[in-house]
């Protein structure tokens, strides 16, 4: 009992000079290190080589698994998403074998119903691309003004196309001008049909960003997300040209229209002749017929 006593003491004796003495000792060691260094610094270049080399092999062998690691890792993800990537790719052709059939279909009905009516193309329509130099819009009226007019073959009546559909049609020509009424302003009457059922109504503008479908036999078959394209009647437009899309359903009056064509960053348009004359004379400008 004695021996371990005295052990005890002898031990934390010791540790208490190690903890007095330990910050000299480091200190000392590190000037030594030092003075090593600068003594031969050729010989602590050799050993840090050295201990490079040494380490270099295990290093190595330590990577080689983890870089095979992250190869295969890589390689599931991909496979991964190949069999995704696979599986969408499938799932397209189907669906594109589906139009694929449906379209040939549709084709051989329409080349039966031609030869039965004797169809006949009509003239290929001619087109003059303008730009939007003036705006005439206000509280009234709904309109644009072109950069070109009766010298460029410009005459009233004929459609105003973007690339997203009618925008109006060319209510007044001058020699190097000519002024487009937008279908949305008050004064424009359009024919019209609902792309999926047929039925035909008229679009009528009312000066606001929305379009109002009137005239309609079917209420209840036109629903939001319709397109509205023009039906041809009274010879003004030619069938399909698209005008809006369907908005807002309902009864008669409160069917709305929103129009594909952009009128707030319209720049340029195209002034198509379709060859056919209907409603609209296309014989005189306005300032002629007064």
């Amino acid at each position: 009992m004695a021996i371990r006593d005295d052990f005890e003491v002898a031990t934390q004796q010791l540790r208490t000079v190690l903890q007095r003495f330990a910050l000299v000792l480091l200190v000392v060691a590190a000037f030594v290190a030092m003075l090593i260094g600068k003594a031969d610094s050729v010989l602590v270049e050799k050993a840090r080589v050295l201990a490079l080399d040494l380490a270099s092999p295990a290093l190595e062998a330590i990577a080689r698994p983890v870089a095979a690691a992250n190869r295969a890792i890589a390689d599931l993800k991909e496979f991964a998403s190949l069999r995704e990537e696979n599986a969408r790719l499938r799932e397209e052709n189907s669906r594109l074998l589906a139009w694929q059939t449906a379209a040939r279909r549709l084709e051989n009905e329409n080349a039966r119903l031609r030869e039965l009516a004797h169809f006949r193309e009509g003239p290929e329509a001619a087109y003059i691309t303008a730009r939007v130099v003036g705006d005439s819009v206000s509280a009234y009226v709904r309109g644009a003004l072109l950069n070109v007019g009766r010298k460029a073959g410009v005459t009233p009546g004929q459609a105003v196309l973007t690339g997203e559909g009618l925008a109006g049609r060319i209510a007044e020509v001058g020699e190097n001008s000519a002024r487009v009424l937008f279908v949305t302003d008050v004064n424009s009457r359009l024919p019209v049909q609902v792309e999926r059922t047929r039925e035909r109504a008229i679009l009528a503008g009312n000066n606001s960003a929305l379009l109002r479908l009137t005239l309609l036999q079917g209420m209840a078959g036109v629903q939001p997300g319709d397109r509205i394209v023009t039906s041809g009647s009274g010879g003004s437009f030619p069938i399909g040209i698209p005008v809006g899309e369907v908005v807002r359903g309902g009864k008669e009056g409160s069917i709305r229209v929103r129009p594909f064509a952009d009128f707030s960053r319209m720049e340029f348009v195209r002034v198509v002749d379709y060859g056919i004359t209907g409603l609209v004379d296309t014989g005189a400008t306005a300032s002629d017929r007064h």
